[in-house]
C-alpha cells in the first residue's frame, strides 16, 4: 500500500509539472510569433526612413526631347536634392512606351526604379490586347506629375491658319496629307483621329519614337501637321520655327493665350488633353511610395519648377497616390471609349 500510493502520488505530482512545461512552450511560442509579426509589420515604415540609400533610377520610355523627358527631368532634380540621393534619368523608348514600362513593371519592388509615363500608359491597354504587362495591376500609382493640352502645329511655311483652313486644305488634298505622333495610340494620334471624324477630312496617320523626331520631320516638310504636347512643342513655337494654330483643351492655354481653342474653331466640344505621372513597381511599400509622392510633389510646389512648368504650356498637380490612382482608373475608362470611336489600331 504504502509503494502504491508513493506510485500514485508521483504521478499526480508531474502532471502538473509536463502542464506548465507545455503552457510555457505555448507562451513562448506565441511571445516569438507576436514579436516576429510586429517586427514584420513596422518593416515596411523603417525601410522608408532609411530611403533611398544609394541612386534611383527613372525610366523614361521616349527619347529625350520629348515631353514626358522635359517634364521628369525637372521634378527628378528636385527630388535628387531632398531625398538625399541622385535620381538618373534612363531614357528607354520604344513600342509606344511599353519598353521601358516593362523593365520597371520587372524591376524589384523597392522604390530605387520608377517609371515617368505619359496618359499612353492607360491607353496601351486598349490598342494592344497582348500586353507583356498589366498597366494598372503591375504598377503602383505615385504621382501625377501634370495636366497638359495638346496644341496642333504646322510647318511656318504651311498654308494652314486656322482649324479651317486646315479642313479645307484636307478636303482638296483628298487625304494626302500625313500628321505625326510620338506613337501608335498616343494622345497624339487620338488627338489627330478625333479631329478627322469632328472635321470629316481624311488623313494620313505617321507614327514615330517619341514627340522629337516627329517635330523634326515637321519642320523639314515630311509630315504637314502634328497634334503635340506643349513642352515639347513650345522651343519652337517661340523660336518662330513652328505655328501654332489651336489648342485641344476647351479653355486656351495660359501659355499661349493667344491660341484659339479647336472648339471655339469650328468644332465645338473637342476637348483632348494629355497628362504625365510616376508610377512603381507593384509591390513597393506603401510607405515608400508614399514619400516619393511627397518629394515629387515638394518638386512640383518649387517656383521655378512651376515657372519651367508655365513656360511648357504644363499644369503641375502632384496628386496623392490613392487620388492618382483613382484617376488612372478614369482616364483608362475614357481613352478606351475614345479609342473605340476612332478606331486606332497598333499597326496604324
Amino acid at each position: 500500500m504504502p509503494s502504491r500510493f508513493r506510485v500514485l502520488n508521483t504521478q499526480h505530482s508531474t502532471q502538473p509539472t509536463k502542464h506548465r512545461r507545455s503552457a510555457l512552450r505555448l507562451a513562448l511560442l506565441a511571445t516569438l510569433a507576436t514579436t516576429a509579426l510586429a517586427a514584420l509589420g513596422a518593416s515596411p515604415a523603417r525601410a522608408a526612413d532609411d530611403f533611398p540609400q544609394r541612386p534611383m533610377r527613372m525610366v523614361l520610355p521616349y527619347p529625350p526631347g520629348g515631353p514626358t523627358d522635359l517634364l521628369a527631368r525637372v521634378v527628378a532634380v528636385k527630388m535628387g536634392d531632398t531625398l538625399g540621393q541622385t535620381v538618373v534619368i534612363d531614357n528607354k523608348p520604344g513600342a509606344s512606351g511599353m519598353i521601358g514600362a516593362e523593365m520597371v513593371a520587372k524591376a524589384a519592388p523597392d522604390g530605387y526604379t520608377i517609371l515617368a509615363n505619359a496618359s499612353l500608359h492607360v491607353i496601351n491597354p486598349s490598342i494592344y490586347p497582348k500586353m507583356r504587362y498589366d498597366a494598372l495591376r503591375d504598377f503602383v500609382p505615385v504621382t501625377q506629375l501634370a495636366d497638359v493640352p495638346l496644341v496642333l502645329v504646322v510647318n511656318n511655311d504651311s498654308p494652314v491658319k486656322t482649324v479651317q483652313d486646315l479642313i479645307a486644305y484636307a478636303k482638296a488634298k483628298g487625304g494626302s496629307i500625313n500628321f505625326g505622333s510620338a506613337g501608335n495610340a498616343s494622345a497624339q494620334q487620338l488627338a489627330g483621329e478625333s479631329f478627322k471624324f469632328a472635321a470629316n477630312v481624311s488623313m494620313q496617320h505617321v507614327p514615330y519614337k517619341g514627340s522629337s523626331p516627329a517635330l523634326t520631320d515637321l519642320m523639314g516638310g515630311q509630315i504637314q501637321l502634328m497634334f503635340d504636347s506643349m513642352p515639347s512643342a513650345m522651343p519652337f513655337i517661340k523660336a518662330g520655327k513652328l505655328r501654332a494654330v489651336a489648342v485641344t483643351t476647351l479653355k486656351r492655354a495660359r501659355a499661349l493665350p493667344d491660341v484659339p481653342t479647336v472648339a471655339e474653331s469650328g468644332l465645338p466640344g473637342f476637348n483632348i488633353s494629355t497628362w504625365y505621372g510616376l508610377w512603381a513597381p507593384r509591390a513597393t511599400p506603401a510607405p515608400i511610395v508614399e514619400k516619393l509622392a511627397a518629394h515629387a510633389a515638394q518638386a512640383l510646389r518649387q517656383p521655378d519648377v512651376q515657372r519651367q512648368y508655365a513656360d511648357m504650356g504644363a499644369e503641375p498637380v502632384g496628386s496623392s497616390p490613392a487620388e492618382f490612382a483613382r484617376y488612372t482608373e478614369a482616364e483608362g475608362k475614357k481613352w478606351a471609349e475614345i479609342v473605340r470611336k476612332s478606331g486606332a489600331k497598333a499597326d496604324q
